[in-house]
């Protein structure tokens, strides 16, 4: 995600230079031709047009930001429920007791280990390294043999709190509200998943492509007449207002997609790692800095 106050113009023209060159070289030989040709440009209803694909675009953004928004809001409720989490096996499982330790303690590095796995799965890399790093291997082998390996932490971390409640460590009340975390937990993974593995319907996302570069390409025809030689530099302009509307929707349509305009998974997973470290006593590392202007 960038952050900061700064707009980064640099970047948007380093990704979109090439595009831009092209509609440019389009707009001077279109200009050229209708000033050294018989040929009378005709007169086109540009500003129909224009009104058209520009709420198009508009309405196809908004859809890609809602998106976006709710990838967010869904790791910010994985966020809380991974506090709720820690702080109900802190408070539950009794200090006195070595067993109901080492199972507090177990349950909050497999949530670490489980928030870490999501994001793998969500960015399509490999989850084993940190699942390995935070449980131990021999630990590892059981979830990372599931097609799902986060919702096989989450398995094993109810079958744990399972076995507490049969070993008298916790009553079947207090096994109740763990329960419902962990379905908070399971809740909020449902709904990325769900945004991951279901992209905009298919009109959404060839036809505003196929009419915006469809209008870029009959731009300089319409305008001709009235911007005369300065054609180029306007058409080029305005062409690019609409590239940059179709290029914001392709930037938010999948918020776990690992680029610079997707949610901050890896500094969450961190706040997270953080949060409950700290909360069965550990040492805990930094919290992430943006790296250029991103947080990752």
């Amino acid at each position: 995600m960038i952050v900061g106050r700064e707009p980064r113009v640099r970047q948007t023209l380093h990704t979109a230079w090439r595009l831009l060159a092209m509609l440019f070289v389009w707009d001077v030989a279109v200009t050229l031709f209708c000033y050294f040709s018989p040929f009378a440009a005709p007169a086109l209803p540009l500003t129909l047009f224009g009104t058209v694909l520009a709420a198009f675009l508009g309405f196809r953004t908004n859809s890609a930001y809602q998106r976006w928004w709710e990838g967010r809001t869904l790791w910010g409720a994985m966020i809380n429920a991974s506090r709720s989490l820690a702080r109900a096996v802190g408070a539950f499982l009794p200090d006195d007791h070595p067993s109901a330790l080492a199972i507090r303690r177990i349950v909050v590095l497999r949530q670490i280990a489980y928030v870490h796995s999501l994001r793998h799965q969500l960015r399509r890399h490999d989850p084993a390294p940190d699942i390995e790093r935070l449980i131990g291997a021999d630990a590892a082998v059981a979830p990372l043999a599931r097609t799902n390996p986060a919702n096989g932490l989450l398995d094993g971390t109810g079958r744990l709190i399972g076995d507490a409640r049969a070993d008298g460590l916790i009553d079947s009340i207090q096994q109740a509200q763990i329960e419902r975390v962990l379905v908070d937990i399971a809740n909020a993974q449902g709904g990325m998943e769900r945004l991951k593995n279901t992209p905009l319907p298919a009109q959404y996302r060839s036809l505003p492509a196929f009419f915006t570069r469809l209008f870029c390409l009959l731009l300089p025809i319409g305008l001709v007449q009235t911007l005369e030689w300065a054609t180029p530099i306007g058409s080029s302009v305005a062409g690019f207002m609409f590239l940059a509307g179709l290029s914001i929707g392709d930037d938010l349509v999948d918020p776990f997609s690992d680029t610079v305009h997707d949610v901050p998974l890896e500094a969450m997973c961190r706040t997270i790692e953080i949060d409950l470290l700290q909360s069965i006593g550990d040492d805990a590392p930094p919290p992430l800095r943006p790296i250029d202007g991103v947080l990752w």
